[in-house]
């Protein structure tokens, strides 16, 4: 099964071509990004890129995996209407997956994975977004939004960008990787994929209720 992989949860702009079968899967092409600011601007460029450099072209693929947060409310909204837009376009289904599931799925790749570990990505506002996973790498916990500090757990490794920020404020020591890979988002949904199961919606992981609130009511006006 050939697979778009996109994620717009964190500073890294990422978007590549998977196979996906029985035996495993493999990274055809990836293009990966890191600006905070550039999500709308290069998540689309670089889907094409890497149909281009896995030498397909989009109406060969099966399957879009979209990670879904959780993350900023503007960076996130990029990744999942892109998501969006192609499984509608080309008839294909999209497959949410949590974020911080697909950073875990980095770490089993990692000589640490006998051992419990969290993830931590940057939520701003001296926040971090996380989530506690067992040495399978099965989520336990989470996700949350919280100040590093208030994070209660004693495992002490974690990956994620928020793990290398705030590592001696969370009192965690660092692993890899820092975000999400197109291999990792695949590896999330593969079971999904490979069954044929109708996806769930494409629902972002705000956590946060959004900064921009409606007006409770209109301002008088007095008369000149």
């Amino acid at each position: 099964m050939l697979v778009l992989a996109i994620d717009t949860s964190t500073p890294a702009v990422t978007a590549g071509i998977v196979t996906v079968d029985q035996a495993g899967l493999s990274t055809r092409a990836d293009r990966v990004t890191v600006d905070a600011r550039a999500h709308g601007e290069l998540i689309t460029p670089h889907a094409l890129a890497a149909a281009e450099a896995a030498g397909v072209t989009l109406r060969e693929l099966e399957a879009v995996v979209c990670g879904v947060g959780p993350g900023p409310f503007t960076g996130l909204r990029a990744g999942l209407a892109t998501a969006a837009a192609l499984s509608h376009a080309l008839g294909i289904p999209a497959y949410p997956v949590c974020s911080l599931d697909a950073i875990a799925a980095g770490v089993l790749g990692t000589a640490r994975t006998e051992d419990p570990f969290l993830v931590l990505t940057d939520a701003r506002r001296r926040e971090v977004y996380w989530a506690a996973y067992d040495a399978a790498g099965a989520r336990v916990d989470g996700p949350h939004v919280q100040r590093p500090a208030e994070v209660e757990t004693t495992v002490r490794l974690a990956a994620g960008e928020g793990a290398v920020l705030y590592a001696e404020a969370a009192g965690v020591t660092p692993i890899e990787p820092r975000f999400p890979s197109p291999a990792g988002l695949v590896s999330t949904a593969r079971e999904a994929l490979l069954s044929g199961a109708e996806p769930e919606p494409l629902t972002p992981l705000y956590l946060r209720r959004p900064d921009a609130v409606e007006p409770t009511g209109r301002k008088r006006v007095t008369a000149p």
